[in-house]
């Protein structure tokens, strides 16, 4: 479902990351990828992460899934919301939805979050830490828009839920199928379902925080150290106190730490492993070896080839010419022809092979890794 109109340029220039911006129906022609049902039986499922929020005279409640069929039927009237995360990991149709916000980076996309509500269902007035499209699907929202908030802001007493304690709308406005909403990270939104049948796409885009990417670096740097990489002090000064830490010992001491993390290249194969690792790791399960004989002969019957859509792709271009391909966790150096066909696999769209690719046998053995660990597949005829 691509945007008949939408002025990419504009957005990033104007919104992205600095204010809301409401746009009414941009696709072409839009139809809800996903079914009411569908999604509740997707809430029933042990491997989904999925909530309901339901709205009582006490207050706000949360329950985590796996759910019982039977649980929808006992909502009763009151204001409820089912969540499920990662939909489009499952869901095709849903996955595709991510297709159009593509001129944001591959790395910076986390998944599509489907909500359905009931009349008055809603998750709150809250704000997040990250970028999210809101994509009206079925039925009609009314969204409100507040100001932006920080670790300051203060929330209501909840054991789950991080709701807005004062809440003041500044724009407002009711979206229907095919409506989007963007909202920065930092802002406060309240939606609220006008009517039954209200399903929202949400797709969010990560943004790391500072602690998330020194911690998760330090205990990657960490495996790599070895216990006798100590401090030393050969020619050691006599100092004119035994109490003091000298000038030159910390700087040796800061110098053990900041070289071993200013190493820009290890970070970066580290961050391409980092952040193309599933959320996940359940559905992106390795299929049985790949040969690259057994794959030539697929590709000779021009078989379709499509990414899992659990799966995350991404690529670092190197000062050699080269590029490192990152695909669920896993890195690959490619160079000459695979490098292009690196590229092809991380851009949306359909995959389309090059006869010529058969005869190179770098090809042939990224194609095959990636379809033993899970990362392709081929397209089943329906």
């Amino acid at each position: 479902m691509p945007f008949a109109q939408f002025d990419t340029d504009a957005f990033l220039r104007d919104h992205w990351q600095k204010k809301p911006l409401l746009i009414r129906n941009p696709w072409g022609s839009w139809s809800n990828p996903l079914e009411p049902d569908e999604l509740a039986g997707l809430a029933c499922e042990d491997d989904v992460e999925s909530r309901l929020i339901l709205q009582k005279r006490t207050g706000w409640k949360l329950e985590h899934g796996p759910f019982a069929e039977s649980r929808f039927a006992k909502l009763g009237k009151k204001p409820w919301t089912l969540l499920v995360q990662a939909v489009d990991h499952y869901a095709p149709n849903v996955a595709a939805l991510i297709d159009p916000f593509r001129f944001i980076p591959n790395w910076r996309i986390d998944d599509v979050m489907v909500s359905y509500a009931s009349d008055g269902g809603g998750v709150g007035p809250h704000f997040d830490q990250y970028d999210v499209f809101l994509v009206q699907g079925l039925g009609k929202r009314r969204w409100q828009i507040g100001p932006q908030c920080d670790a300051t802001t203060p929330l209501l007493p909840h054991d789950d839920l991080r709701l807005l304690a004062n809440f003041e709308a500044t724009d407002e406005w009711i979206l229907e199928p095919g409506d989007i909403l963007y909202v920065p990270p930092g802002f406060a939104h309240n939606g609220v379902a006008v009517g039954n049948d209200c399903m929202t796409y949400s797709i969010g885009f990560r943004a790391p925080s500072r602690s998330e990417l020194i911690a998760q670096d330090c205990d990657h740097v960490l495996e790599s150290l070895a216990e006798d990489d100590r401090y030393g002090d050969p020619g050691l000064p006599l100092q004119d106190h035994p109490g003091e830490i000298s000038e030159p010992a910390l700087a040796r001491l800061h110098a053990m730490i900041t070289a071993t993390l200013a190493d820009r290249h290890a970070f970066a194969q580290w961050f391409g492993e980092y952040t193309t690792t599933p959320k996940y790791p359940e559905n992106n399960v390795d299929q049985n070896p790949m040969t690259t004989s057994a794959l030539r002969a697929l590709l000779a019957g021009n078989i379709e080839i499509i990414r899992n859509p659990a799966s995350r792709f991404s690529f670092i271009r190197r000062d050699d010419g080269t590029l490192t391909l990152f695909a669920d966790g896993h890195s690959f150096i490619c160079d000459k022809d695979t490098a292009t066909l690196a590229e092809t696999l991380c851009a949306h769209g359909p995959i389309r092979i090059d006869a010529s690719l058969t005869q190179s046998d770098a090809a042939m053995t990224l194609l095959a890794s990636l379809f033993t660990q899970g990362s392709l597949a081929i397209e089943e005829p329906e």
